[in-house]
């Protein structure tokens, strides 16, 4: 039965063997059953915009707390999963995680490089919807700016950057092997823009989440190949050098036939600025 799984860290890595949930790609191509995950080492100057959610209060320090990631928008606004921010992640609402940052510039979770900069507030997509996984962005407002040359640009709607066949990459420190190995060092992974109806052919919705091509796409290869995985949810994807995805979910990792799904970019665009026009309606 294909089960679609968000890609966030649903438990403290001590519990990581009974993990439900999950984020993006990793090391040297690994083989975990029909599982095929390929990535190599990036340094984070090459993707400057890739930044760790973390808290080491839930997640323990083994990884500095790294448990989804996330893309810098603005100096001060980071774009994440809404699934990574809810309480059967964090353990209790996001405003009252004290210890909830987000690390910039840093390759090796473990070193001193980059900086750790408080979230000072979280909006979650009001209209985010757990059991199909519409609407899964957050967007997370910074204490302290990160610096400009850190900052991606978001492809709004009719971006090359969408047309199927697009190169892209994906960035982040989750599991390297779908089976639990999670890097430390940052990594990447090359795919392609699938065409929607393959994705839609995918995930028809049988027996879990439904493609749904208004607010998401898929990146990947038909034969399965490199992918997005568990520790790499709200991570970016970038294409033409523009944000056009955030790791949301999929059915395992790199299989044949089930790509990763990714929240599509120009609708998050489309709903803040809803969002803001309603505010300023208020």
């Amino acid at each position: 039965m294909r089960r679609s799984i968000a890609r966030a860290l649903s438990r403290p890595l001590a519990l990581a063997a009974v993990m439900t949930a999950i984020p993006l790609v990793g090391g040297a191509t690994a083989t975990a059953g029909s599982v095929v995950v390929g990535g190599f080492p990036i340094d984070v100057s090459q993707a400057p915009w890739t930044v760790a959610l973390a808290s080491r209060d839930r997640f323990g320090g083994t990884r500095a707390g790294q448990f989804c990631g996330g893309a810098a928008v603005t100096r001060t606004t980071v774009l994440t999963a809404a699934h990574c921010l809810t309480e059967d992640v964090l353990g209790a609402p996001p405003d009252r995680v004290r210890d909830l940052k987000v690390i910039v510039g840093r390759t090796d979770l473990l070193s001193a490089e980059g900086d750790e900069i408080p979230v000072r507030d979280v909006l979650v997509n009001p209209a985010y919807e757990a059991t199909s996984n519409t609407g899964d962005f957050a967007v997370l407002t910074l204490a302290r700016e990160v610096p400009r040359t850190a900052v991606v640009a978001m492809a709004r709607t009719g971006d090359p950057g969408y047309a199927p066949g697009t190169d892209a990459f994906v960035t982040g420190w989750g599991d390297t092997s779908g089976g639990g190995a999670y890097a430390r060092r940052l990594r990447a992974a090359r795919l392609h823009v699938l065409p929607d109806d393959l994705c839609a052919g995918a995930y028809p919705g049988s027996s879990g989440s439904a493609y749904q091509a208004a607010g998401m796409l898929c990146a990947g290869e038909p034969a399965g190949g490199p992918d997005s995985c568990q520790g790499d949810s709200g991570g970016p994807l970038v294409a033409r050098g523009r944000l056009i995805g955030l790791v949301s979910w999929g059915s395992g990792c790199g299989r044949r036939g089930s790509p990763g799904v990714y929240t599509r970019v120009s609708e998050v665009v489309r709903a803040l600025e809803q969002l803001a026009r309603g505010a300023g309606g208020a």
